[in-house]
């Protein structure tokens, strides 16, 4: 390890910024805080970290670790106590500074700071704590915030982090416990998950003491094993209450964005049914806003991680991302798309177009009497867009053309859908057709195809009657 003392802010701010790349940390600020005139900034919730606004402007944060000095050794992490890197920490004054400077500059619109373990978990987590209370109370910044608790901590410091943020996370690191005994010996699955547990339990107390309807308990989902210790911790009887800390924050909510999750993907060997089971427990009994995929990257070269000689697994975390977002806005379960005899997406196509060309007998769907959930199902019809049909058939019979300018990517959607009983073209309802001409939207080939997912080889009479229907398809379509 190497620590260099008497370090200027700016050389700490490029090791720190740098070390932070690998938390994840993009997605909507899902808050809606407008400046009150005697405070600094507000939260939109159109978005922030490198995204887009509903008005076109790219807004950010400022992404850093407190220190990147760890006394945990996880295997997968380039701040591990065995590394020989340069150290440093930063200063809560330091923190609170720089991102009231960056904003006042408007490089900012928020910030994101996470940490390694320095000292403790509590001793980081004080730190933290006090460079948070220095923007909020003396500084008075009103902007989004987005931290991420450590694992461990005393819970009376996660209740006071999460009165001063607006989106609290705690890494689950890995799908399974037996992968992070594996690979992250200083970290435990259940003290990971109380933590998780205790925040939901805090929002859910400060919304009814405010008198706002209470989030809901769903039942435990009995899918897979993987989400065993979760529902070990569920029933475990943690039933902390939390109360604000301090008059003076009696007027904020208690985590008002929720919290959020990260998963490593491809450094243990779990399959993405296992992956996505877990997901979804942690959806329906954490109240989670997001569970977040992180492709591995081998940046250690250590014997107990996979090679990465391919890169990152960036495809298969595109492929549980998509999955992910079914969970949450299409309707659709785990069980649903993966099961023990699948338990890997199509690298080919994705979830959805799977799932429906393994279920070809609810297809074709008639686009102007079909009900919301079952316009969500058809592969190029989104959320927005099939609001839009729901509309638009009250006061007109749709055709394709219509659908064309509402948005539907029909190159898609024209093997699954009718428009007043008749499909755009002559189209065989067959998986391996469908299948092929799906495939060949694509411009090109997709790179890490697993050998054992393959399709029905044509014979010579077959190439011959697919060859004259896709001609056919093709000329229509102008292909």
């Amino acid at each position: 390890m190497v620590i260099q003392e008497n370090m200027t802010v700016q050389r700490k701010l490029e090791i720190l910024s740098d070390a932070a790349k690998y938390d994840v940390a993009c997605t909507s600020s899902g808050v809606d805080r407008k400046g009150n005139g005697t405070s600094m900034g507000n939260s939109l919730a159109c978005g922030i970290c490198h995204s887009f606004s509903a008005d076109g402007r790219c807004i950010s944060l400022l992404k850093v670790l407190y220190t990147n000095e760890c006394t945990y050794d996880c295997k997968y992490c380039i701040n591990r106590s065995s590394n020989d890197i340069v150290r440093t920490s930063f200063t809560p004054a330091e923190i609170s500074d720089l991102t009231m400077e960056f904003y006042r500059r408007n490089y900012i619109e928020g910030l994101f700071l996470s940490s390694g373990i320095l000292i403790s978990p509590n001793h980081t987590m004080e730190l933290m704590i006090e460079a948070l209370r220095l923007l909020r109370e003396v500084h008075r910044f009103n902007g989004y915030i987005h931290c991420k608790a450590i694992p461990g901590a005393d819970p009376v410091l996660i209740e006071m982090l999460g009165w001063y943020t607006d989106r609290l996370s705690v890494n689950l690191e890995l799908p399974t416990a037996e992968s992070l005994r594996d690979l992250a010996p200083h970290k435990s699955r259940k003290s990971i998950l109380r933590p998780i547990r205790q925040i939901q339990l805090g929002r859910q107390n400060h919304r009814e003491s405010l008198g706002l309807p209470d989030f809901g308990q769903k039942p435990l989902l009995t899918t897979s094993e993987a989400d065993q210790d979760i529902r070990e911790i569920i029933t475990s009887g943690s039933t902390s209450v939390l109360t604000p800390f301090s008059k003076k924050k009696e007027k904020r909510f208690f985590v008002p964005a929720g919290q959020s999750t990260q998963m490593i993907i491809g450094a243990t060997p779990e399959s993405d049914y296992q992956i996505m089971s877990v997901a979804e427990s942690l959806y329906q009994n954490f109240d989670l806003k997001r569970v977040f995929y992180s492709a591995f990257m081998n940046v250690n070269q250590d014997i107990r991680l996979p090679s990465t000689q391919a890169g990152p697994p960036l495809l298969r975390e595109h492929r549980l991302y998509q999955a992910d977002f079914l969970l949450r806005f299409y309707g659709f379960h785990t069980k649903e798309l993966l099961d023990e005899k699948r338990p890997n997406f199509n690298v080919l196509l994705d979830p959805k177009c799977d799932w429906a060309l393994r279920h070809l007998e609810v297809f074709p769907v008639e686009i102007n009497r079909a009900d919301h959930l079952t316009l969500l199902r058809v592969p190029g019809i989104g959320t927005n867009s099939a609001q839009r049909i729901i509309m638009a058939r009250k006061s007109a019979v749709l055709d394709f053309a219509d659908l064309k300018r509402m948005g539907i990517v029909l190159k898609r959607a024209v093997y699954f859908i009718t428009c007043k009983g008749r499909m755009m073209y002559p189209i065989h309802i067959e998986e391996d057709f469908i299948t092929r001409q799906l495939v060949a939207l694509k411009d090109q080939p997709i790179p890490g195809i697993e050998r054992d997912i393959t399709y029905r080889q044509l014979s010579l009479f077959d190439d011959v009657n697919f060859k004259t229907e896709f001609r056919t398809i093709s000329k229509i379509a102008g292909m």
